[in-house]
């Protein structure tokens, strides 16, 4: 697959259903809010098509997202064929899993994007694009349900990209959950009222910070009719709550598809995205 051509027939706006395609992926075993977002805040002229990564024995492990590493080729492949202009791989702990160092996930998503002819873009590594747009240097991180290894994982990663982060701690740490297990057991879905306690107890674990940022693919559940919610979704209150811009994986992911096509959402969702309407 070294000579890879994508098919030339995808350059004819008159050939696709929508004017701008976009490709997400996301972690075996978790129905992913991404796409559904993307496309709930995007104009008319974009579409979303999805596809998971297949690992039958998935476990939540970091060595399982290293060993299946490849499979996010297989995704760009699969997604070039089908016509797409953007690939977005959802779930942060993919990059600092790897191995592979911040300038080598840089250079593995420059490979794959020439490769195929289709950008590709990594949640984890977005987040490091994103704050490097914004001029941010000081950041907090609210862990949310992260295990300790993971969070710790994504602290280095930030911290290798040149980033000071003052504080980092998960939603056990924060003392919401009797254990991590109890915290595990969520399966990454909580109470509405924690996102707010969580980014309160953040902030006054580090009011130094330049910008707060949540981790990975937490969800908060609606009180009003049950409806879970990623950080997307309040990041326009919790800015106006803070006063520091609030960053997520997911608003960094679709801040880069966004950046790529040349695009920006019809809605406001905070500085991080509102930046690109301003443009």
């Amino acid at each position: 697959m070294e000579n890879y051509q994508k098919a030339a027939h995808w350059s004819d706006p008159k050939k696709k259903l929508f004017p701008y395609q976009v490709g997400f992926t996301c972690p075996p075993h978790d129905f992913d809010a991404a796409p559904s977002d993307f496309l709930r805040i995007s104009p008319p002229s974009i579409g979303v098509h999805g596809r998971m990564l297949h690992v039958p024995d998935y476990r939540h492990e970091l060595t399982q997202r290293k060993n299946n590493f490849e499979l996010l080729e297989e995704f760009v492949h699969c997604m070039a064929n089908n016509g797409v202009d953007v690939c977005g791989q959802v779930g942060s702990n993919w990059v600092h899993a790897s191995g592979l160092g911040v300038e080598g996930i840089r250079e593995h998503c420059e490979k794959l994007s020439d490769k195929y002819q289709t950008p590709f873009h990594m949640a984890g590594y977005a987040m490091v694009e994103a704050l490097r747009d914004q001029n941010i240097e000081k950041v907090a991180l609210n862990a949310c349900y992260h295990r300790e290894t993971w969070y710790q994982g994504t602290v280095g990663f930030l911290q290798e990209a040149g980033f000071d982060v003052i504080w980092a701690g998960n939603f056990f740490d924060q003392g919401w959950f009797e254990s991590q297990q109890q915290v595990d057991d969520c399966i990454w879905c909580f109470d509405e009222s924690l996102i707010w306690k969580s980014f309160d107890y953040t902030a006054d674990k580090a009011p130094g910070a330049d910008a707060y940022l949540i981790n990975g693919m937490s969800n908060y559940r609606r009180a009003s009719d049950g409806l879970a919610q990623r950080p997307l979704h309040y990041t326009r209150e919790l800015e106006s709550r803070l006063g520091k811009p609030v960053i997520g994986h997911d608003t960094a992911l679709y801040w880069r598809l966004y950046k790529t096509l040349g695009l920006a959402p019809e809605t406001s969702h905070g500085q991080l995205l509102d930046a690109l309407r301003h443009r």
